[in-house]
């Protein structure tokens, strides 16, 4: 109950956050913009749309979940509430997860507005040059699950960097340095392959496997050009996404359990 009511709070919260809805207007504006470009092609609208579309979901997604996420601390800390939290019959882990969730949930409703936008505007343009018949590619709502799954892993990893930072500036810094470096995890790997040194190799080893791999959750190329995207992929790859939280979230809960605010 501790936890659903600090859920409850946090969703309200976010969503009077005048970035949440700055950043989600240019988020639409871009989508509804894409059909602008794709009037420029012949017979390549669709694909235009949806690449530019997706595009505009994962930028402004990512730039979301950071700037909810690296908030967690830092404006508990700036309003003083931090001190009436902590001094009341809550355990800091409960705080914690009520603010994931409240967080979690204000990302996946913006997701899915954007998504939601997204399709109205591909609707739109087949009903413009197909007359009446619609043939929109579904598989657009499963590139646009996975990417809430990568924005649900970085807010969980700006919420780690927050609870040990006390400038939100560097858990900003740090969280987008972890989304472009888990974008390049197999490169890394491959560089890993390459190098003669074995130390050098080892430690570039253990940077693969412990960095998150967001790669992963891109499938935007596969939809755009019709390719299928296997459910058992999807599976996979949210178990993947479900299981690299737990552990964020653990580590967060333990730092933020020892970190004195006094």
């Amino acid at each position: 109950m501790k936890v659903l009511v600090i859920a409850i709070n946090t969703f309200k919260e976010a969503v009077r956050d005048r970035i949440f809805y700055n950043l989600l207007f240019f988020a639409l504006l871009l989508i509804c913009s894409s059909i602008l470009f794709a009037t420029l092609t012949v017979g390549e609208q669709s694909k235009i749309i949806i690449d530019m579309g997706l595009a505009s979901i994962n930028i402004f997604g990512v730039f979301i979940s950071i700037m909810l996420g690296i908030g967690l601390i830092s404006k508990e800390i700036e309003k003083r509430t931090i001190y009436t939290i902590i001094a009341k019959p809550v355990h800091r882990y409960q705080f914690l997860i009520g603010k994931y969730i409240g967080l979690l949930v204000t990302v996946i409703v913006n997701t899915v507005i954007m998504g939601m936008g997204l399709y109205l505007v591909l609707m739109f343009n087949e009903f413009r040059w197909s007359h009446g018949i619609f043939n929109v590619n579904i598989d657009i709502w499963k590139a646009i699950y996975l990417m809430s799954i990568e924005f649900m892993v970085i807010t969980a990893i700006a919420i780690l960097f927050s609870t040990f930072s006390s400038s939100s500036t560097l858990s900003a810094i740090f969280a987008i340095a972890t989304f472009i470096i888990g974008h390049l995890t197999e490169d890394i790997k491959l560089m890993g392959d390459k190098v003669a040194g074995r130390p050098l190799k080892v430690v570039i080893n253990f940077l693969y496997y412990l960095l998150p791999n967001l790669d992963n959750f891109n499938v935007k190329g596969r939809v755009v050009y019709g390719l299928e995207v296997p459910l058992s992929y999807i599976l996979i790859v949210t178990l993947y996404g479900l299981l690299y939280i737990t552990c964020l979230l653990i580590i967060a809960g333990f730092i933020f359990q020892k970190r004195d605010f006094k």
